[in-house]
Formats: C-alpha cells, sequence, structure tokens
C-alpha cells in the first residue's frame, strides 16, 4: 500500500524530493493530484514511512528545492 508522505508544490520540487529519496534507496511515486495541477504528491511504500519520514525532514531542511 502507498502512503503520501509529502505535497510538493511543483512538479520540478518533487522530482527533486523523489531522486534524493531514491537515492537513499526507497522506492517513490509521484501523483499530480487532482485539485491544483501544480501539487504533486510524493508516495512510498507504508511499510517504509517511518524511515523515510526521518529522510525526508533532512532532505527538506538540507537543501534548496
Amino acid at each position: 500500500m502507498w502512503t503520501v508522505i509529502y505535497i510538493a508544490s511543483g512538479e520540478k520540487t518533487a522530482e527533486s524530493i523523489k531522486q534524493k529519496l531514491t537515492q537513499e534507496g526507497f522506492l517513490v511515486k509521484l501523483r499530480q493530484t487532482n485539485i491544483a495541477k501544480q501539487q504533486f504528491e510524493i508516495l512510498v511504500p507504508e511499510s517504509e514511512l517511518d524511515e523515510v519520514q526521518e529522510v525526508l525532514k533532512d532532505v527538506l531542511h538540507s537543501s534548496h528545492l
């Protein structure tokens, strides 16, 4: 089962986050939201949720997206 961990405010930002999480060894999917065309959901397997949240926190705070 896939779980949304973050909603990015643009495709470029979403792709950047996906790339960084993938480099850390996680499976990641992107999905454009139906609400706003420039918002993208970042999804990961539910089983990896806790680990991904820790890495995502570091990614969001350590780099300019």
